[in-house]
């Protein structure tokens, strides 16, 4: 699985433009032809469905259909404040939890955003979560 950066630079970066995008696919706000939300299809499809998703580096389905577990523990950014209360995340650093990105298809479009981090037990099934594969470069 990937690192939660790697899934981020996967999702956002613009080699050409030297740039993050705000969606995988550019700028244009999520909807029926680009990401599986706002329960579009009651459940998840098949990676490649929606060819107009993907990512400039090619990856599709980045955005919608299932939370993507990341390889990585949930912790505060640097510069990280816990607010309005401390007990919605910092309670959950520490380990036990990983983080997830991209939204499901029963996430609202405005939140299903490639910056957007979830986190949960990676053994809990009833969150509508999957995974990606990724390889190191070569």
């Amino acid at each position: 699985m990937p690192s939660e950066i790697e899934w981020e630079r996967a999702a956002t970066w613009d080699p050409l433009s030297g740039e993050p995008r705000t969606w995988p696919w550019g700028g244009e706000i999520p909807d029926h032809r680009r990401a599986n939300v706002n329960q579009d299809s009651l459940g998840p499809e098949a990676v490649g469905g929606r060819p107009l998703s993907s990512s400039a580096y090619g990856c599709q389905g980045l955005i919608g259909d299932v939370w993507e577990w990341t390889s990585s523990p949930f912790a505060g950014y640097p510069g990280f404040v816990a607010r309005p209360y401390r007990e919605y995340s910092e309670v959950f650093f520490g380990g036990d939890y990983r983080v997830l990105r991209g939204g499901s298809w029963a996430t609202a479009a405005q939140l299903a955003t490639p910056t957007f981090r979830n986190w949960d037990h990676p053994q809990r099934r009833q969150i509508f979560a999957g995974l990606r594969l990724a390889r190191s470069g070569l």
